[in-house]
């Protein structure tokens, strides 16, 4: 038998289970044991949030490796290749190292079904394990208690928000998603929390389970002006610690907070100097992420971000009123079925003066005359187009050097821009580069 490629793997595991998510832990824990994955590294982060848990993990990852430690990094979904999901120390793992994992979580699973992401979970485990790491920083993919991220033990766990989305398998309350993420605290360790008023669910775990619990607004917080921003936070033991003038940052800011409220309580060294570098190095793709182009002799800026929900639009609304442009925002959107349109579009309106929607490229999403409808009873100036391409090529042809083309909704609809930015660069010389 021909060895497979990773696309031939992918290629398997989206048909290995009849259902794309399929709640709970037990058939993981199967092939866990197997595999005898039980511990992953020395040091092991845990993070779930509505929103910010991407941000809030290379923030920790980036604070954990100017320690000179060995990190690896879990996320999903990925915007261009599958290996973006599984960093070892800084880069992506190879081909042929998730090859090689996902055969062996193939032989170590016998008969038991597991979906795509089960299958990517364990995989990413098996690679840490077998990566002699010092630490390790998981992202929760969806919810928490019975997400298969949640089948490694975390020495600190953190819920960077809590917000209504995925209705189908979180529930439709603010209570019922902080009780599924408050599944990710384990007994006696580090439990934080970003979220300023956080749900009496979450509140009842940590009581439950006599966590040392680290809230912010309480305990740690950030405090900003025009130029920097200030962050104060505690040890352990309740001992103030400061750090002051901070550079401000293109992430969010309280994600970064969240972070070094984490850094501080793994014990390790705290040198000002390294943790402030460590903040201003921390990119992370396709979150408020700046880009400037040369198309056919013209400057065209543009602004990706994969917020998709009220609570990320409402931030990103906040981002964009505090950095106005010198001429006009043009955005580019698309967004899944099952995301709140109207929460989406109701803090974004009045940033953006004319948009371009376009379907993506899923059977999940939104059709582009549902967005074109919505923001037209909104009073928004609008046009269709048949793909993000499409709707992004149509921006930046009316785009001057003043304007900024924003593009939002989805992490579909970022990573299609990507695929066309690098399509302009290897195809065209188009100059593209991040800001």
């Amino acid at each position: 038998m021909n060895q497979r490629s990773l696309g031939d793997w992918l290629a398997y595991l989206e048909q290995l289970h009849p259902s794309a998510i399929d709640m709970g832990l037990e058939r993981s824990q199967q092939v866990l044991a197997r595999l005898g994955l039980g511990t992953l590294a020395p040091r092991v982060v845990t993070v779930t949030g509505t929103n910010g848990k991407g941000s809030t993990c290379a923030f920790m990852a980036a604070l954990l490796r100017s320690q000179g430690l060995r990190v690896g990094v879990y996320s999903s979904p990925h915007l261009l290749r599958y290996n973006e999901r599984v960093l070892i120390d800084g880069q992506e793992a190879s081909d042929e190292r998730l090859c090689e994992a996902f055969a062996a979580v193939e032989a170590a699973r016998g008969d038991i079904s597991l979906t795509y992401f089960e299958m990517g979970t364990l995989a990413a485990f098996w690679l840490f394990k077998h990566s002699a790491l010092d630490a390790v920083v998981l992202e929760v993919g969806l919810g928490g208690r019975l997400d298969a991220v949640n089948l490694v033990d975390a020495d600190v766990s953190l819920v960077t928000s809590i917000g209504v989305d995925h209705v189908d398998y979180l529930g439709d309350s603010r209570e019922s998603v902080a009780f599924e993420k408050a599944g990710i605290f384990r007994r006696g360790k580090p439990a934080l929390c970003g979220d300023l008023d956080p749900p009496q669910p979450l509140l009842d775990k940590v009581r439950e389970l006599d966590c040392p619990f680290f809230l912010r607004g309480r305990d740690f917080d950030l405090d900003s002006s025009v130029d920097h921003w200030h962050w104060r936070g505690c040890q352990l033991d309740g001992s103030p610690v400061e750090l002051r003038d901070l550079p401000l940052l293109d992430l969010p800011m309280e994600n970064a907070a969240l972070a070094l409220q984490a850094f501080l309580l793994t014990g390790l060294p705290w040198d000002a100097g390294k943790v402030r570098q460590a903040l201003l190095d921390t990119r992370i793709t396709g979150r408020l992420d700046r880009r400037e182009l040369l198309l056919q002799g013209r400057r065209v800026e543009l602004l990706l971000d994969v917020g998709h929900n009220p609570h990320a639009a409402e931030y990103l609304a906040r981002r964009l009123a505090a950095r106005p442009v010198k001429g006009r925002r043009l955005a580019v959107f698309g967004l899944l079925a099952d995301k709140d349109l109207a929460g989406v579009l109701a803090p974004l309106r009045g940033q953006v003066a004319d948009w371009a929607v376009a379907p993506l490229d899923t059977p999940r999403s939104r059709p582009a005359a549902e967005l074109a409808d919505a923001l037209t009873n909104l009073g928004a100036s609008v046009k269709s187009y048949a793909s993000v391409a499409a709707a992004l090529e149509g921006q930046c042809a009316q785009a001057t050097a003043d304007d900024q083309i924003l593009l939002f909704g989805s992490f579909f609809c970022v990573g299609e821009a990507l695929a066309w930015l690098e399509r302009q660069v290897s195809e065209d010389g188009v100059d593209g580069s991040a800001g």
